[in-house]
């Protein structure tokens, strides 16, 4: 679905929402979620993903985690893909920061296979070699141990945003 509340057309990127028979009645003790969530009988799931020529859905990424560079959408999720290829990283999360001229830019979190395996410099150099446009081009890398993960294992990227800002 567009922000404008217009279907998509294949091939072009929107929030994924649907309704259904078995639509959750909403958040336990939480009308205020629910209320952003479920809208007129249909569940906005925060999502942004595409319907191809055949129908089928694809998951770009979080709506929430999507940062916007110079007026361009740039999916963290585009760019975790080409970051994970390299043999030094066990595990990645790009997340969006503050920029006085881009708006934000991509800043990369990442767990090391080994220790040391890999300089700061050497992998953003790496990376924004490989990333297939110029605002995808990560600005810095955080070296971390572990991810910050809520109880379901899912990573905060918000919390690594705020740890990095701060």
């Amino acid at each position: 679905m567009r922000e404008n509340g217009s279907e998509a057309a294949p091939g072009e990127v929107g929030e994924i929402v649907g309704r259904g028979p078995c639509l959750m009645a909403g958040y336990y003790k939480r009308p205020d979620l629910t209320e952003q969530t479920v809208r007129d009988g249909w569940l906005h799931s925060g999502d942004a993903g595409y319907l191809d020529e055949d129908g089928y859905l694809f998951l770009v990424d979080r709506i929430k985690d999507m940062i916007v560079s110079g007026g361009v959408n740039v999916y963290p999720k585009d760019i975790e893909e080409v970051i994970i290829q390299h043999p030094a990283v066990r595990d990645v999360a790009v997340f969006g920061v503050a920029d006085e001229q881009w708006g934000e830019v991509p800043v990369a979190s990442v767990v090391p296979a080994d220790a040391g395996a890999v300089s700061v410099q050497e992998l953003i150099a790496w990376t924004n070699e490989r990333v297939s446009a110029k605002f995808q081009r990560i600005q810095d890398v955080v070296v971390c141990a572990e991810f910050p993960r809520n109880v379901a294992g899912k990573v905060l990227k918000r919390e690594m945003r705020e740890a990095y800002e701060n």
